[in-house]
């Protein structure tokens, strides 16, 4: 019954709203064209932002009467401009508004109106064309229909700023395949659109761009013309190279990497022999600049979507090129090429697969070993993802003397170096074995691990605690290394909770005590050392949650009942008003807490 009553209280609410909007609709029709003009004037207003009042309109034909008033040669040029854009408000509301419009013919009257003398009015329907076909219901095919709409196009472009943002708008999202392609070329879209990308306009250039982007995707004839094109006494494959670089906007710098990988596919631009060749240009300077431009788009491209890693992986001798490109003799290069190889290191398939094929590792130690800081910081980056845990790559890395190199750039004075050098350390040391943990630990000497442990640079800070974590798990693993640093990392430990630190340090200070607690004999080293017990139990009172969890992990380690000690440990903590503590905590409105509480307490009473 309840869904029966539903409908008429909605068609009742529908039937209000429609007739609010009736008003708007039937000033269209006032003889006097005075108070149509401010009748359309005023149903712009009423439809901006208002996807309900647009609907009720399109519902109460607001839309052939505009259209008629468009086209009427009676009508003011001030009235066909107003009608363009309250259709173009329209257009931005659903795509069921878009396709009412397409219903009632709205692109065959837009394009007549681009035959108008005026400006303002050729923009608005331009920028209304522009909404109806950047709508993913709308065919592209409509922009072709009539063969002299794209010259008219191309034609319209040098009048306004707006008319070439729009223009180049529409090319781009109507420029679907082989065919279309050919036909915006023939009518020439290359020697049209170029001048554009030196447009004072950021959104002219940005959709010009998108529009070589389109154009030359697997076309060989628009990427070969590409290469020879001149823009202000510059070749076109410069101005993208340009466009590459990494203080223009990130848009930019994919949209010009695509023209730049596309021109690379048809065999515009080569990227496999000594040098790039341009068929006119042989310079060795401008060969490293396309070399470094091809390595760069192709990191940008794969920086982000493992479908576009794959598909650059796979791409016929791509990473033995990459590869070719740490060794290049341009530092520019080598870094691209390095930039290049971390993008694609982000993906867990391809360490498993193709860099383990390629044996990556090998030229990105010998990388390592003398490059300038620049190469050094991306190639340490990507050395953190080649350790980790589930990496084939991970134990030849280790047989080559990785410890020794990463424990020196721990040294740098390099924040950036002293980050990756540790993050690969801590990379290293996740579920490893005991010999790995010790090599690690004589390789950086206890001294270095305490400075990193106060270093200013919070990342190192954190990657050190990160890595000290890693150490100290698996009990053997535990005990053996708090038996031989275990009074110098409880002295570390024990200033750092003093100290003034973020919650985040803390928290993984108490997980490294945790850790600890979990040790068989190292337990002994918290139980005998009463200002870290006393530490323990301020944080399990700390008014942030996190650090509350991370002291109960400490707790709940120290008095498991199936351990040797356990009731020593557990009245001691009594004592001290744990148990207290953990009656409140099984309060607690975090769920987390409480349950972890809760089976603290179930310890005592077992």
């Amino acid at each position: 019954m309840a869904c029966l009553l539903e409908t008429p209280i909605r068609m009742s609410v529908l039937s209000e709203v429609t007739a609010s909007s009736r008003h708007y609709v039937d000033r269209l029709f006032d003889p006097d064209p005075q108070k149509v003009l401010q009748g359309v004037i005023d149903m712009k207003n009423a439809v901006i932002g208002n996807n309900k009042q647009k609907a009720n309109l399109i519902v109460l034909g607001a839309v052939p009467r505009l259209l008629y008033l468009l086209q009427q040669e009676s009508s003011s040029t001030e009235l066909k401009t107003e009608c363009a854009v309250v259709l173009g408000s329209l257009a931005m509301g659903t795509e069921n508004n878009v396709k009412s419009l397409l219903d009632c013919h709205i692109i065959p009257a837009l394009l007549q109106g681009l035959l108008s003398p005026d400006l303002k009015f050729i923009e608005a329907c331009l920028r209304c064309l522009r909404t109806i076909f950047t709508s993913p219901v709308t065919p592209e095919e409509l922009l072709y229909t009539d063969a002299t709409v794209i010259p008219h196009l191309m034609a319209l472009l040098s009048r306004s700023r707006y008319t070439q943002e729009y223009i180049c708008q529409i090319f781009s999202h109507c420029c679907k395949g082989p065919d279309h392609q050919t036909i915006l070329f023939n009518h020439g879209a290359v020697q049209n659109i170029a001048h554009l990308l030196t447009s004072l306009s950021y959104k002219v250039r940005m959709q010009a761009l998108k529009c070589f982007s389109v154009l030359a995707f697997e076309n060989p004839q628009v990427s070969m013309t590409l290469v020879n094109v001149l823009v202000d006494g510059e070749l076109l494959p410069q101005i993208f190279v340009k466009m590459l670089q990494r203080d223009k906007p990130i848009e930019m710098q994919l949209t010009s990497a695509k023209c730049l990988t596309y021109m690379c596919r048809a065999g515009a631009i080569r990227t496999d022999d000594n040098c790039i060749v341009l068929k006119l240009d042989h310079d060795l300077k401008h060969a490293h600049e396309l070399r470094q431009a091809a390595f760069k788009l192709y990191a940008s491209l794969g920086a982000n979507d493992e479908d576009i890693r794959k598909k650059i992986i796979e791409t016929e001798n791509m990473m033995d090129r990459i590869v070719t490109g740490l060794s290049e003799s341009s530092v520019k290069v080598r870094l691209a090429a390095v930039r290049c190889l971390h993008s694609l290191s982000r993906s867990v398939q391809q360490l498993r697969t193709s860099f383990q094929d390629h044996a990556v590792w090998k030229p990105l130690m010998k990388v390592l070993q003398n490059a300038p800081d620049e190469i050094l910081v991306v190639a340490s980056s990507m050395l953190c993802n080649l350790l980790l845990e589930f990496s084939p790559s991970k134990e030849p890395i280790l047989e080559s003397g990785a410890v020794e190199l990463l424990c020196g750039l721990t040294q740098s004075e390099n924040p950036a170096l002293r980050v990756n050098g540790i993050w690969a350390l801590m990379n290293m040391a996740f579920q490893a074995e005991q010999k790995i943990k010790a090599d690690i630990l004589r390789s950086l000497s206890t001294e270095q691990l305490f400075r990193l442990l106060s270093d200013s640079d919070l990342n190192v800070l954190m990657k050190t605690l990160g890595l000290l974590r890693n150490l100290l798990s698996t009990r053997p693993h535990i005990d053996k290394i708090m038996s031989t640093h275990g009074k110098q990392i409880m002295q570390a430990v024990t200033l750092i909770l003093e100290g003034e630190h973020n919650i985040e340090v803390k928290e993984q200070t108490l997980c490294i005590l945790a850790n600890i607690a979990d040790g068989t004999t190292a337990k002994e080293l918290i139980m005998t050392n009463d200002d870290i017990l006393q530490k323990i139990k301020y944080y399990m009172g700390h008014s942030h949650v996190k650090l509350q969890l991370a002291a109960m992990f400490c707790i709940s380690n120290l008095i498991w009942n199936e351990e040797e000690g356990s009731q020593e440990r557990q009245d001691k903590l009594r004592d001290m008003g744990i148990v207290d503590i953990l009656h409140k905590l099984s309060q607690s409105p975090d769920s987390n807490l409480c349950d972890k509480a809760k089976t603290a307490l179930q310890q005592y009473l077992a």
